[in-house]
């Protein structure tokens, strides 16, 4: 066997990276890391989540859920009851998070189901590239009855064409 091309994903030491430009691109990436981290946090537990960054050029960056005021509530007086509009709003907030969760796992789903049609339908190309109809004996009957579905309407297809060329010629010699 072959030794290892790279070395692989490693664990980068904490330190200041020194280079300002390869320093804004990490912050961005492990800024929005951090935000689907938090996202995951509050979908699988429940919580209350507040962050806020501040770049190196002073632009400022948050993520609270379910809203500002409840995470500041929270955390100015953790044992104090929130008022009954940040409730409210704070219910609101998480239904429509869940709501989305649902439609996201809904649509991950049909991007699945997609991809294993269109393997699927590969698979059908490469066939009949190749020749399926030598192969005929390996079909099972749903195939076997695809494919002949597939010969019929190829077969009405070329009929069609076939009249609509010979109506052409037989208009073009009168």
């Amino acid at each position: 066997m072959e030794g290892k091309k790279t070395t692989g994903r490693q664990k980068i030491p904490m330190k200041k990276i020194e280079n300002k430009a390869a320093r804004y691109a990490t912050l961005s990436k492990r800024r929005l890391s951090l935000y689907k981290l938090a996202g995951e946090l509050v979908q699988q537990h429940n919580v209350d989540i507040g962050i806020v960054l501040f770049s190196p050029t002073n632009k400022s960056y948050s993520f609270f859920h379910p809203t500002v005021e409840a995470v500041a509530q929270r955390f100015l007086n953790p044992n104090i009851e929130l008022s009954d509009t940040t409730k409210f709003v704070a219910t609101c907030v998480r239904n429509n998070v869940n709501e989305i969760e649902d439609k996201l796992a809904e649509f991950k789903v049909r991007e699945d189901l997609a991809s294993k049609e269109t393997i699927i339908l590969d698979q059908a190309k490469e066939m009949r590239e190749i020749g399926w109809w030598e192969d005929i004996e390996k079909l099972k009957t749903d195939e076997l009855t695809q494919f002949e579905a597939w010969l019929n309407v190829a077969d009405f297809n070329m009929k069609y064409r076939l009249k609509q060329l010979e109506n052409e010629v037989a208009s073009n010699t009168s």
